[in-house]
């Protein structure tokens, strides 16, 4: 039996306000189940959920999204005006472009070109 992903969840301390920053990124509406779990469905993507930890992000993600967008630095200046923050400069290889961003949280996501 394979196994499907159902969502993706962060660990975080504000969930309704986490929520609503990739929301309005990805698409979809954000809800709050209750105050400490929040989720958006964003179109043609899994669930990404958002759950109340008692400890802050202390280190780098083990895991992190990367999102394609044609265009990398209007992506990332889109994200900033949102509430992320840039972490480094563009990065151009032979497969194309990425940017590693922080989400308000301090979650590490990427945009990517290739």
């Amino acid at each position: 039996m394979r196994a499907q992903v159902a969502e993706i969840v962060f660990d975080c301390g504000d969930p309704s306000r986490l929520v609503r920053f990739w929301a309005q990124l990805l698409g979809g509406t954000p809800v709050d189940r209750d105050p400490g779990w929040s989720y958006v469905e964003p179109p043609g993507f899994v669930r990404i959920a958002f759950q109340q930890v008692p400890e802050g992000k202390a280190v780098k993600n083990r895991l992190h999204l990367d999102l394609h967008a044609p265009d990398v630095s209007a992506a990332a200046d889109g994200a900033i005006v949102l509430g992320a923050t840039r972490s480094g400069g563009l990065v151009t290889d032979e497969q194309g472009d990425f940017q590693v961003m922080h989400d308000p949280e301090g979650n590490e996501f990427c945009f990517v070109s290739g």
